[in-house]
C-alpha cells in the first residue's frame, strides 16, 4: 500500500477523507509510482464538484518547462462561481523550473480552492520549505513503487473490491507477465473483471491465457515451479517454448525473475527463523503461500549451490547484454543457465 509523509497516510486514507468531504486546500502528490498519483487526482477532480459546477470551477494545468508558477497561483486565487469550491489540478509539476515558488501561495491558501499538485518521477526535497508548508495546511502523499512481493496483494485486493476472486497461480502469471506497471496491471484487471463478471466471477489461468496472451503452461511461473521441483524434462520443455516464442517470452525477463527468486532464497537460507511466518518477515512478504516455494527450494538447493546459481545468473545476464558473448543466442544462454541450475 502506498504511503505518504511522516504521518504514514495511505492512498485509501486520502480517498476516504475525500469521500467524507474532509477536503484540504492543498494536496501534493509526488513519487515514482504514477498510478496512485493519477487515481487520487482523478478522484478529487471527479467527485468534489457536481457536473454543473465543473464547467466554471475545474481547472487542469499541464506544466511544461515554460509554465510560470504565477499561472498556477493566479488560478488558485480565483473564487468559485456558484459553488462552494473550485478545484485546480496541476499535472506534470516536475516540469516546473521554480516549483518552490508555490510556497508563497501555500503559506495562506484559499479555503475555497482545492489545489492538487501532481509531481511524478521523483519527489520534492522535504528539507526545502515548500513540503513542510504543505504538510501544515494540507496533504503530502508520496507514491512509492511497490516491491515485487507486494504485487500479488495488489492484484488480489484490486479484484476483491470488484467482487472477483483469483487463484494463486493466476496471480503469479499476471505478476510475472505484466510486472510492476500498475497502470497496465489495473487495465488488464478491469478487462478480466468484465469478462468473468457475468459468469464465475473468478479469474483462472485459462481466462488469462485466452484474454491476456500468456500461456498457462509455458510461463515463468511454471519454469520456476519446474526448477524448484527439479523437474528437468518440464524445465527443458518450457525453455524450448521460450526460445521458439522469444517476443512473448524475452530471456532477460526470465533471467531477472530467477535472479530475484534465488536472491530471496539466499536470504531464506540465512533466516534465523525458517518457519513460514519467519520467512514472511525475512522476505517482507504478506502471506504464507508466498514463501512456500522458498521452503521447498531450500530442500532442493543448498546455500552454497544457491550462491553459485546467483553467480551463473549474473554471468548469463551479462552475456545477454553482449558482454563476453561471441555467438550464443538468448535461447542457448537460457538453456545453459537452467542446465547449470538443475545439475
Amino acid at each position: 500500500m502506498a504511503k505518504a509523509n511522516s504521518n504514514g497516510i495511505t492512498y485509501q486514507e486520502v480517498i476516504r477523507a475525500v469521500q467524507r468531504k474532509e477536503y484540504k486546500p492543498v494536496y501534493l502528490l509526488m513519487g515514482d509510482e504514477s498510478y496512485y498519483i493519477d487515481r487520487i487526482s482523478d478522484y478529487i477532480a471527479d467527485n468534489v464538484l457536481t457536473e454543473e459546477e465543473k464547467g466554471f470551477n475545474l481547472s487542469v494545468i499541464y506544466c511544461t518547462k515554460e509554465t510560470e508558477v504565477s499561472t498556477i497561483i493566479n488560478a488558485a486565487k480565483r473564487y468559485p462561481m456558484m459553488s462552494r469550491y473550485q478545484v485546480v489540478v496541476v499535472k506534470e509539476a516536475q516540469n516546473l523550473s521554480k516549483s518552490e515558488d508555490l510556497f508563497y501561495y501555500v503559506q495562506k491558501p484559499l479555503d475555497s480552492t482545492i489545489l492538487v499538485i501532481c509531481f511524478k518521477n521523483g519527489t520534492i526535497d522535504r528539507r526545502k520549505k515548500l513540503v513542510p508548508a504543505i504538510e501544515k495546511v494540507g496533504v503530502v502523499f508520496e507514491s512509492k513503487k511497490l516491491k515485487e512481493s507486494q504485487l500479488g496483494s495488489f492484484v488480489t485486493d484490486y479484484l476483491r473490491r470488484k467482487g472477483v476472486g483469483i487463484d494463486e497461480k493466476s496471480v503469479q502469471m499476471l505478476v510475472e507477465f505484466i510486472g510492476s506497471d500498475l497502470n497496465r496491471m489495473a487495465g488488464e484487471l478491469d478487462k478480466l473483471s468484465i469478462i468473468v463478471g457475468s459468469s464465475t466471477k473468478v479469474v483462472t489461468p485459462e481466462v488469462i491465457e485466452k484474454n491476456i496472451g500468456v500461456s498457462k503452461d509455458y510461463n515463468n511461473f511454471e519454469l520456476r515451479a519446474a526448477i524448484i521441483n527439479r523437474d528437468v524434462l518440464r524445465a527443458n520443455k518450457i525453455v524450448k517454448y521460450f526460445d521458439e516464442n522469444q517476443k512473448a517470452n524475452p530471456a532477460v525477463v526470465t533471467v531477472a525473475m530467477l535472479f530475484g527468486f534465488f536472491s530471496n532464497l539466499m536470504l531464506a537460507h540465512y533466516s534465523p527463523d525458517k518457519s513460514e511466518d519467519g520467512l514472511c518477515r525475512q522476505l517482507d512478504m504478506k502471506s504464507a503461500w508466498q514463501v512456500r516455494d522458498y521452503v521447498a527450494a531450500m530442500r532442493s538447493f543448498s546455500a552454497m549451490k544457491t550462491l553459485l546459481i546467483i553467480d551463473k545468473i549474473r554471468e548469463t545476464d551479462a552475456k545477454l547484454k553482449g558482454v563476453g558473448n561471441a555467438s550464443a543466442t538468448p535461447g542457448e544462454l537460457l538453456a545453459d543457465m537452467v542446465f547449470f541450475i538443475l545439475h
